[in-house]
């Protein structure tokens, strides 16, 4: 393959395996809400996208206050059943370590909203090895939107096509398909076939350990 110049990491579900706590939280608030919640099929059909597109399509004539509150009701269920378990997924710090003895900078992209990323990225003390965080928050579309990924290969000076980006989520990898990124698929939630029709996916594996020696991270 081609030289990768630049590492992007999604968050939830690849530095993280955390969206098992999201669905828990997103069940609760469909209850609260009185609204149905189908688990299978959630993850898939949401995964990437900003809440603001998410609950938009439950609430469409409600104004950005209301979605806001929604939003953070949701949140703030998430974080207090998952900030006791913060780690990093298997072999990720080995992989940031090796990229850095490499000089390959790397960046966050991200659909979580502001207090989450820094409940994961200030509680692993990672926030200041990535070169640049790219959120919805600053303006940009969820995924399957590319907007989040070119953004963070911009901020790095870095052609999309030298990017390498890690995701756990085929609306994530579409994103990075529409960017011309290859991905490498991080299987904490769904299966390698659930990703064979991608042609951008350069590999998968359960965890960053599972990578070790693959093509995709022979990093020129």
């Amino acid at each position: 393959m081609s030289e990768v110049r630049a590492l992007i990491f999604d968050m939830d579900g690849t530095i993280v395996d955390n969206m098992r706590f999201h669905d828990d939280a997103w069940e609760i608030w469909h209850r609260e809400q009185g609204l149905p919640f189908q688990r299978d099929g959630f993850f898939k059909a949401t995964a990437g996208k900003a809440n603001a597109e998410i609950l938009g399509g439950y609430f469409p004539d409600a104004d950005a206050d209301t979605i806001l509150r929604l939003s953070e009701s949701k949140e703030e269920l998430y974080r207090a059943n998952y900030r006791p378990h913060v780690a990093p997924l298997a072999g990720l710090l080995e992989l940031m370590a090796r990229a850095e003895a490499q000089g390959l900078p790397m960046a966050v992209a991200s659909a979580a909203p502001p207090a989450n990323i820094d409940v994961v990225l200030d509680t692993l003390a990672l926030r200041a090895r990535f070169a640049t965080i790219v959120s919805p928050s600053q303006g940009f579309r969820g995924k399957p939107h590319p907007d989040m990924f070119l953004a963070a290969a911009e901020r790095m000076g870095v052609p999309p096509q030298s990017c390498l980006v890690y995701e756990d989520a085929p609306l994530g990898v579409e994103a990075a398909r529409r960017a011309g990124m290859r991905a490498v698929a991080m299987l904490t939630m769904l299966g390698a076939d659930d990703f064979a029709g991608f042609d951008n996916v350069v590999a998968s594996a359960r965890d960053f350990a599972g990578l070790d020696g693959l093509p995709a991270l022979r990093f020129a």
